[in-house]
């Protein structure tokens, strides 16, 4: 598929994710990082988003839970163009029954290329780069091309 350049933004749209397990990490990350995080505007599936307005005390844009289909509305923010970052704290020890939603989910944002965080130490990586706080480039597929080839 052909690709296109597009800018993303200073101010990112930022989603956080978490498994149960992994909440209370994300919100301790969050608490470190808050500072950067208020300079963007924030999303996330449902406990996790209304957990993170209430521990931080910033405004969240919550989804729906993640298991009720929350993963899969990211996903399509994220087709959509509407989500430039993606910080999911996910728990590799806990098989998940919405397993194959977490999975289209990482996938659909490897084939937008947005930055993926996966854990604290990624997470510090992304949050802390130039990148984070400053316009930047990245390929997209270009779907109107792709269309015009396949019509």
């Amino acid at each position: 598929m052909q690709q296109k350049t597009i800018t993303t933004p200073e101010r990112k749209n930022v989603a956080l994710v978490a498994h149960d397990n992994m909440k209370p990490a994300l919100i301790e990350w969050a608490e470190k990082h808050k500072e950067k995080l208020i300079k963007h505007n924030l999303m996330a599936t449902g406990t996790t988003g209304n957990l993170m307005q209430k521990q931080l005390n910033v405004p969240v844009h919550s989804l729906i839970s993640g298991p009720l289909g929350g993963d899969q509305q990211l996903g399509g923010l994220i087709a959509e163009g509407k989500i430039d970052v993606l910080i999911f704290f996910w728990d590799p020890f806990e098989p998940m029954p919405h397993d194959p939603d977490i999975k289209a989910l990482l996938r659909v944002a490897a084939v937008w290329n947005i930055p993926i965080a996966c854990s604290v130490s990624s997470a510090n990586f992304l949050v802390t780069s130039p990148l984070f706080e400053s316009e930047f480039e990245r390929q997209i597929p270009d779907y109107e091309k792709y269309l015009q080839e396949r019509l």
